[in-house]
């Protein structure tokens, strides 16, 4: 399960921005993950109590906010939505496609304390 050495990548990542605001705790954190990253939403979430534990994200919130895919055929210029990496495009069944959203793993809010 890499979703727990991605959760522990958050928390080393948060908590340096955090301690580099002079902040002594971290209320709240909003995090952008994007349906093709490849991280499972439900992993992460079962991962993240052993991940925080006894640091500062330990009682925070979090709220993770799912990026739909989105790809442009690279055929015939049509903009879809995406489930899969191996999706085709629905206008023209090609499957040459450039990745224009979900792909993102990102930290997108961080709230402190002093």
């Amino acid at each position: 399960m890499h979703e727990l050495s991605i959760a522990v990548g958050i928390v080393d990542l948060a908590e340096s921005k955090a301690k580099n605001a002079g902040a002594g705790k971290i209320l709240n954190i909003e995090l952008e993950i994007g349906k093709l990253s490849g991280v499972e939403p439900d992993a992460l979430e079962f991962a993240w109590p052993v991940a925080v534990k006894g640091t500062m994200l330990e009682d925070a919130k979090k709220t993770i906010v799912q990026i739909a895919g989105r790809a442009k055929c690279t055929t015939c210029g049509l903009v879809f939505e995406v489930e899969n990496l191996y999706d085709s495009c629905p206008g023209c069944s090609g499957i040459m496609k450039d990745i224009i959203q979900g792909k993102e793993l990102r930290i997108k809010t961080i709230t402190v304390d002093d």
